[in-house]
């Protein structure tokens, strides 16, 4: 049994934050394109960002910030435009962007964090956010992180949330999230954005240490379609207004507040996966038998991010061959004789000897999946054994299907 329970409220169910989001005019939509989120003290701030050599401003912004002082009191998100590979005036308008709303808040812009979502190349329309802060500012709300998960989306189907509580030193904490992402979605960072607020007092250093953490088990174990873009980012704050002793060691409670975070990150990643442009399913692997945890996920993910596997789920096509060969290309040894592989509860691969099984009882228990509850009984769940390890991982992704290439075809016409 986790040592949590779910409460609502998303980010703003830890005590002390507030959050906004409304319609600017940044999507030519006209849907809601700018969010924020603030805690009523300057937080712990903890981030981890896209590892692609071409970043958007606001990842370059954030890193700079977070160098200089882990510490913030608002994270501003625009939709509609990424603001990235667009050069100094790209750069100029990130800056801009957190004097304007410092000002607004009447705080240092050094305690503003930034994250932008779009189409890359473009510029943030910055006459639209001029015009749109003193509104975002107005509108916080500490019922507010619904409307912040609506204004940070672009493809996405729908909105991505979650808020957890556990007991620390005899008083309850809260950790809450929301996310954003539906295509170009790999690891390194998967291509997102999420915002996670903590009520917790913890160090910095061990703070930033959990984050990374908890990062590698759930946005770095998620792909849809292979593609890391330039603006991903997962931010996390942590402001102490729950009033419980300051973690600052590595101990129980400090292993109980990073399991919840844990699992804040793993329930948003899961969400973003499931919403792959086009996907009908969700699909998990589990890999056991590997001899570190970073090489069971390696496995995992190579197996999740297969074009040939994603496509035979679409298909509703048991064909586990697409599975071995995924595993053997992932650049982890292990014996072929080892090699376990089941879909569901279907044992299709034994000591690397291929099985009798029910194809059609298989290709049902695909369709079945895909026509089940969202985010519930939809999890298509693949299963693969490589040898005696004590080391186990997991990786998310989803089917791949016709629609992925028509609404990408058609994102920018």
């Amino acid at each position: 049994m986790a040592d949590w329970q779910e409460v609502s409220g998303g980010v703003t169910a830890p005590k002390g934050y507030q959050a906004a989001g409304i319609t600017s005019g940044l999507k030519p939509s006209g849907l809601p394109d700018l969010a924020l989120i603030v805690s009523d003290v300057e937080a712990i701030a903890s981030g981890v960002f896209t590892t692609s050599h071409v970043k958007a401003a606001c990842v370059d912004y954030c890193r700079q910030r977070l160098q200089a002082k882990p510490s913030a009191c608002a994270i501003l998100c625009n939709a509609g435009q990424a603001n990235a590979a667009t050069g100094i005036q790209g750069v100029k308008d990130a800056e801009e962007s957190a004097e304007l709303l410092a000002k607004e808040l009447n705080i240092s812009p050094e305690l503003i964090l930034l994250a932008s979502t779009g189409v890359i190349g473009q510029r943030i329309k910055m006459d639209a956010l001029r015009s749109g802060i003193p509104q975002l500012v107005a509108s916080l709300s500490p019922t507010g992180s619904d409307a912040a998960a609506g204004a940070i989306i672009t493809t996405d189907l729908v909105t991505k949330s979650i808020a957890l509580e556990t007991t620390i030193g005899e008083r309850p904490v809260r950790i809450g999230g929301i996310a954003k992402g539906s295509g170009m979605i790999h690891p390194n960072m998967a291509t997102m954005l999420a915002f996670v607020t903590c009520d917790a007092a913890v160090s910095p250093h061990l703070w930033q240490q959990m984050l990374t953490r908890a990062a590698d088990r759930s946005f770095n174990s998620i792909t849809v379609d292979g593609d890391t873009s330039t603006n991903d980012s997962l931010i996390a704050l942590a402001n102490g207004q729950s009033r419980t002793p300051a973690i600052t060691d590595v101990g129980v409670e400090s292993e109980k507040l990073e399991a919840m975070l844990t699992a804040v990150c793993q329930h948003l990643a899961k969400a973003i996966a499931r919403d792959g442009e086009g996907a009908t399913c969700l699909v998990e692997v589990q890999v056991t038998g590997a001899h570190d945890e970073q090489a069971a996920r390696q496995i995992a993910k190579t197996i999740a991010g297969s074009s040939l596997v994603k496509s035979a789920i679409f298909g509703r096509d048991p064909n586990w061959g697409r599975i071995a060969a995924a595993a053997g290309r992932a650049g982890v040894p292990f014996e072929q004789e080892n090699l376990q592989i089941k879909l569901g509860d279907f044992l299709l691969l034994e000591n690397g000897q291929p099985l009798p099984f029910d194809r059609a009882a298989a290709s049902a228990y695909l369709k079945q999946a895909a026509a089940s509850a969202y985010l519930q009984q939809d999890t298509v769940l693949i299963s693969v054994n490589i040898g005696n390890g004590y080391a186990t991982g997991k990786a998310w992704g989803c089917d791949l299907s016709y629609d992925y290439v028509k609404i990408n075809a058609e994102y920018t016409t």
